[in-house]
């Protein structure tokens, strides 16, 4: 199980604090501070948007308990507006977490 998680996450960004939340990404997806940044930025502005968003971005707990590293990237390329290969390679670091 890796130190921080997605709860981690979400505390951040309730606390207003995007550098903690993109160290976070940073760990869990294992992507730069850049591309952490940008997909903090995308998850909250879609947040806001829509309701609907969050039980997206809930499916990827469902994701990691299965294993299913194809429907994880999917998600995290949705949720995070990573390109398909850095979803995959996110996908692959955080699944290695809980092996």
């Amino acid at each position: 199980m890796p130190d921080v998680t997605f709860r981690d996450f979400a505390g951040a960004l309730m606390a207003q604090d995007d550098a903690a939340a993109g160290r976070v990404l940073q760990t869990l997806l294992g992507v730069d501070e850049a591309a952490a940044a940008a997909g903090t930025s995308f998850f909250k502005e879609q947040m806001q948007k829509s309701p609907d968003f969050m039980m997206k971005s809930m499916g990827m707990r469902q994701a990691v308990e299965s294993r299913d590293e194809g429907q994880l990237a999917i998600l995290i390329e949705e949720c995070f507006d990573f390109e398909a290969t850095t979803s995959t390679a996110s996908a692959k670091n955080l699944l290695s977490h809980y092996d």
